[in-house]
């Protein structure tokens, strides 16, 4: 069953196949979502200019006269957070993690089923974006994005720069799955390390997240937990109170 997007969100699709793209524009306008058409990266290129007023960009990265990974890089470089969500058939763990490392919030592989696309379209659209916020809190953990630190039950919590990143993922993503492969994207874009690192990162982080308050903290006792989801990923929760 799709969900269907209450407020009016404005979706730029960038996509050179007409009989895909026409598919998905349905789909999309089914959810309640204006829909713009790119069907080249120059087009695409040209309507992402600021002032756009895009609230999501579906990008595929096989498109003629640009290629969307440049289209994603200029966005990108003009400091631009609109969400990006990257539909390709270039599904190898590389390019997975070429297109993250490149500013994409999220990348879908095609082929892929209708069902899983309308989720990750409507996780997007009801992220908060990050530049669009100095601090991001969840239950006793605040992210302070000045200075990439986070503080537990108000004290400074002390993470290596892997774990920092995982954590950030997490956190910009709460209450919902982040899966193993984008935390490894995020944490590991150098593809140096195994995707189960990505579980010994997460061992690391419960052990230093998932702690109540201080004894005579004035906290409000409420705890973190990261969850597992077999199969999915990870999700990073509010326990509410201990």
């Amino acid at each position: 069953m799709q969900s269907v997007i209450t407020l009016k969100y404005r979706v730029l699709l960038v996509e050179d196949t007409p009989e895909l793209s026409l598919w998905l524009g349905t789909a999309l306008r089914q959810m309640g979502l204006t829909v713009d058409f790119a069907h080249d990266g120059e087009d695409a290129h040209q309507r992402l200019q600021p002032g756009h007023g895009y609230d999501l960009v579906l990008l595929d990265l096989n498109l003629p006269r640009r290629d969307g990974l440049s289209v994603l890089e200029a966005l990108r470089k003009r400091s631009d957070p609109v969400p990006v969500l990257i539909l390709t058939a270039r599904a190898s763990v590389a390019d997975r993690v070429l297109g993250l490392n490149g500013g994409a919030d999220d990348y879908l592989p095609k082929p892929f089923d209708l069902s899983e696309f309308e989720a990750r379209v409507g996780a997007l659209l009801r992220r908060p974006r990050q530049m669009q916020w100095s601090e991001l809190g969840v239950g006793p953990l605040l992210w302070e994005a000045s200075s990439h630190s986070f503080r537990l039950h108000g004290h400074m919590l002390s993470l290596s720069p892997r774990e920092a990143s995982a954590l950030q993922a997490l956190v910009e993503s709460a209450h919902r799955v982040v899966s193993k492969e984008r935390l490894h994207a995020n944490v590991f874009g150098d593809g140096a390390a195994e995707l189960d690192a990505v579980e010994v990162l997460i061992y690391r982080l419960r052990k230093k997240v998932e702690v109540g308050p201080p004894a005579g903290s004035a906290d409000s006792g409420k705890r973190l937990r990261i969850n597992t989801l077999r199969g999915l990923g990870y999700m990073l929760t509010d326990q509410g109170q201990a």
